[in-house]
């Protein structure tokens, strides 16, 4: 069901269309292109949870067209990292439950 947004206060209001509010957010979201970049940035801040111990490491962490950047400092944790970077990819997916990175570019 899809909801006119220029009657949605009327609608909710009177209680035309009940609905559960997290389906409410969630097409708010999709409709207006906001729960790509929420994702994202979900993604971003998950890094230091599924790699603890490149934490100290990290210099920077960033998406560009669907692959993640990761600037470490140090070269043998970046040469372990490269070689679990099909791994990570796959952790990180399952972490915000959604299909947001397809590589990992650790430089």
């Amino acid at each position: 069901m899809t909801i006119n947004y220029s009657t949605w206060k009327e609608d909710i209001l009177f209680k035309r269309y009940p609905q559960n509010i997290d389906d409410i957010t969630q097409q708010f979201m999709r409709e207006y292109s906001l729960e790509t970049p929420l994702l994202e940035h979900r993604l971003v801040a998950s890094w230091k949870e599924v790699v603890p111990a490149a934490e100290q490491y990290t210099e920077s962490v960033e998406i560009r067209n669907q692959t993640l950047w990761v600037k470490i400092s140090s070269p043998a944790l970046r040469n372990d990292l490269l070689m679990q970077r099909t791994g990570l990819t796959q952790l990180l997916n399952n972490k915000v439950g959604a299909n947001i990175i397809n590589d990992i570019r650790i430089i």
